[in-house]
């Protein structure tokens, strides 16, 4: 992951050894863990968390460097994706950033003993139906969590809370001729069980500097533009067990008039929730040198 870039770019290297420096208490450089793996440990949530970051810096790094013209009228991530885009508005430091989604990867796993909590994807039925079983599956199940832990496009949306809950609400899902995907997570994100990981975030953030923001960013807990730093700590905080609105954040660009939108890092999972939200959206995507000139030849007139 990353691999190709770094090798191609300098400034994508640079990403790399800047957060290999932040996590320089490692056995092992974060940069090796997401070149070489191996799988097994680069998935581990609190690898996975810095490693995602880094490798979507290191491609934006290698685009501003082909493409110093080109400038975002706004930025949005989805969970872990918010960090990179307020990296790339210049409001966090990288390697401090590197440093905190370390600590949130490590909070979000150890909130909740391996085996006990679950996700399920929704497809099928819309938001509010969801948000009805969820509802429902609480009060006949008192004590127990689960709610809509991302609301990612039309009729696809992730629940989370205990194990027993999520499979109580996706039985009632079926029986509304919806179909519900149990999620392969390392812990049930996004959802009242990780409210220790965000107080433990919190106090991460707290010795934290937030610069201005180069361009606004859409928050996921809000769905709403942020230009505020002094806003941005509590709504990472928020998010950790908050819903994830990235159906929201999507429509609030669109509103904004944007209408051609560019995912930075690996995968292509946003672009098509993208395009299931708003259809007519030119969405491109960065994730290696190749990818990188397509974009550079779409947008570089």
């Amino acid at each position: 992951m990353g691999r190709a870039m770094a090798e191609v770019f300098p400034v994508a290297r640079d990403v790399f050894n800047t957060a290999d420096a932040a996590l320089a208490g490692d056995a092992r450089a974060l940069s090796k863990l997401c070149f070489e793996g191996p799988i097994e440990e680069l998935t581990l949530t609190a690898n996975t968390q810095p490693a995602i970051v880094a490798t979507s810096i290191a491609c934006l790094a290698a685009l501003r460097a082909r493409l110093p013209s080109l400038e975002a009228a706004m930025m949005s991530g989805h969970s872990l994706g918010e960090y990179s885009a307020l990296v790339a508005s210049g409001a966090l430091d990288l390697a401090d950033t590197i440093r905190l989604v370390r600590l949130r990867g490590q909070a979000m796993q150890e909130s909740v003993p391996s085996g006990e909590g679950a996700m399920a994807a929704i497809m099928g039925l819309d938001a509010a139906a969801v948000e009805a079983v969820c509802e429902q599956t609480r009060v006949a199940m008192p004590g127990r969590t689960v709610s809509a832990a991302n609301f990612n496009a039309p009729g696809q949306v992730v629940i989370a809370g205990h194990a027993d809950a999520v499979a109580a609400a996706s039985a009632s899902v079926a029986e509304r001729k919806g179909k519900a995907i149990a999620l392969k997570v390392s812990a049930p994100f996004h959802c009242a069980l990780m409210r220790p990981a965000a107080a433990r975030l919190a106090l991460a953030l707290e010795p934290v500097g937030i610069a201005p923001l180069g361009c606004p960013v859409v928050a996921n807990f809000t769905g709403e533009a942020n230009l505020d730093p002094a806003r941005v700590p509590a709504l990472l905080v928020d998010q950790v067990a908050g819903t994830v609105r990235w159906d929201q954040c999507v429509r609030t660009m669109v509103a904004a008039g944007i209408e051609t939108f560019v995912e930075i890092g690996p995968g292509k999972v946003l672009a098509g929730l993208i395009r299931r939200i708003h259809k007519p959206a030119v969405v491109h995507n960065v994730s290696d040198p190749a990818s990188l000139e397509v974009v550079v030849a779409a947008l570089g007139g």
